[in-house]
């Protein structure tokens, strides 16, 4: 637990963390004001009636950049080297000092970021949902017994979605690639899905797999995959990654 604590109070120290928790609520929100917005507009013309069911998670799929950031920085932050008047070294060198044990060092690590990433997944989902209600009033989605296991899905997409940023960024040791590739698959050019286009198995890549826990449908696209399959399938793709980077952690020079 002290090791947990000590993770928790270093993710709370780091000025990018809250760039995250603040990139996490505003840009689903954000996009969800503008769409929302749009909807309106085209009930107010006649061209629609209601909002369409996956309202709002939409958008809270595109706002998962801030879990990516808050699992990529977490570890990142752990091999920048400091300035010479600071004495040069990295925080790698300290967390193993006082935490011998990598595996633990790791797996408190990791409960910190699962911890923060479903908190942000929490008030993002909450402030997103709100944003939609206000803007679309009556004509908004009503929320019902079945939001409860899709909201749920969202925590679980995001957290998982900082796990897997942490894991690779484990492996490359660097923040940057992970970074960049990771916020652009998600919000610039969704690589994944595009390769569905190719092949149907690219349904079963962790985001994409991941997703279908609360978006119920992908536009242009015919595969079937149920919640749960799909949050099964993108654990089995986090447990993977973990464990991988955990032997490679423990295994190789800090």
């Amino acid at each position: 637990m002290r090791a947990l604590a000590a993770e928790a109070s270093k993710l709370a120290s780091l000025p990018t963390v809250w760039i995250a928790m603040a990139a996490g609520v505003l840009v689903p929100s954000v996009i969800a004001a503008i769409t929302a917005s749009s909807t309106r507009s085209m009930i107010t013309r006649g061209a629609a009636t209601v909002a369409g069911a996956d309202t709002g998670y939409q958008e809270l799929a595109f706002g998962v950049v801030g879990a990516i950031i808050l699992g990529v920085v977490a570890i990142s932050s752990e091999y920048f080297t400091e300035s010479a008047e600071s004495g040069g070294g990295r925080q790698i060198t300290t967390s193993l000092t006082a935490v011998p044990a990598r595996l633990r060092f790791l797996l408190a690590k990791i409960s910190a970021v699962a911890i923060a990433g479903a908190v942000l997944a929490i008030i993002a989902s909450g402030t997103t949902m709100g944003v939609i209600h206000v803007v679309l009033g009556e004509h908004a989605p009503a929320m019902g017994a079945d939001d409860v296991p899709r909201l749920a899905g969202v925590v679980c997409y995001w957290v998982y979605t900082a796990l897997l940023a942490f894991g690779i960024t484990v492996l490359t040791r660097h923040g940057v690639i992970p970074l960049a590739v990771l916020i652009a698959n998600t919000s610039v050019v969704t690589v994944t899905y595009l390769l569905t286009k190719i092949t149907p198995l690219a349904n079963y890549l962790p985001d994409m797999a991941g997703v279908r826990m609360f978006i119920r449908r992908l536009a242009d696209n015919t595969v079937e995959i149920s919640p749960l399959t799909g949050g099964l399938v993108m654990t089995a793709w986090v447990a993977a990654l973990l464990v991988i980077a955990a032997v490679a952690f423990t295994r190789r020079d800090a």
